[in-house]
């Protein structure tokens, strides 16, 4: 650019510091198609922003294929001046997938990990949920989930049927961002899954159920404050401005 506008190069980087401009970056985005987007919006933020009196919201959902690496040489570890240190190339050793459900009051997680990811785990899991929240007279569980075709299998439905005091609140499709349990496993990999070293499955496992421990003795609530008018209105000015492009 400095050499087109004939500018110098410390110009051009001022002025783009100037502005907030930082034209190397590029970012994408995804449009729900949902027909009912505006609905579940409104229930799913509703539930977090103002849940049911005698009500336990719980986000739900799996962090599927989480795979077990081990580096082909020892870590590095930090030192004075310098980052810790892994190689590149891994090996793998299988994989494990973390069903997870978050309480967005508490922010306790009830997690639980399975080498398969079908229904039949999903009904196990929700099991284990009946089970750890206390089933006190009146009591609702509010789960939010995304749409994966494992939760809305016969076999799931049936299981729902049999336990009406779980009450399911779908995102909207191409939303998971919606569901807060994501932020936790965003949160899970950072902090233990991709810089450990695994050499089976059930080390890994093992490392993630000593997290889930960890973080059930100490848990912090994720604040949530977006209002579902603040989301509408976000996602209708990206529509004008995709329609607005030409496309």
């Amino acid at each position: 650019m400095a050499k087109a506008t004939g500018l110098s190069q410390t110009a051009v980087s001022r002025i783009w510091r100037a502005f907030g401009l930082q034209p190397h970056r590029h970012e994408t985005f995804k449009l729900s198609t949902d027909p009912y987007f505006v609905e579940k919006v409104q229930d799913v933020v509703g539930l977090y922003l103002d849940p049911p009196d005698r009500a336990v919201v719980l986000s739900v959902d799996e962090k599927s294929q989480v795979q077990a690496l081990d580096r082909t040489q020892p870590v590095l570890p930090m030192t004075l001046g310098q980052a810790e240190r892994g190689t590149h190339d891994y090996v793998r050793h299988g994989t494990t997938s973390l069903f997870a459900a978050l309480d967005v009051a508490t922010g306790k997680v009830i997690g639980k990990c399975h080498r398969r990811h079908r229904h039949q785990e999903f009904v196990k899991f929700l099991a284990d949920i009946d089970a750890v929240v206390p089933a006190e007279d009146g009591v609702m569980i509010h789960l939010v989930l995304d749409n994966y075709a494992t939760h809305k299998t016969p076999v799931v439905k049936r299981w729902l049927a049999k336990h009406p005091r779980f009450v399911v609140h779908f995102t909207p499709t191409s939303g998971s961002w919606l569901n807060q349990v994501e932020r936790f496993f965003a949160e899970i990999t950072e902090k233990r899954i991709r810089r450990g070293v695994f050499k089976t499955v059930k080390a890994l496992e093992q490392a993630i159920e000593s997290y889930l421990t960890e973080h059930y003795a100490n848990p912090k609530p994720f604040k949530w404050t977006a209002t579902a008018e603040l989301i509408l209105r976000r996602v209708e000015d990206v529509c004008k401005r995709t329609l607005n492009s030409g496309h």
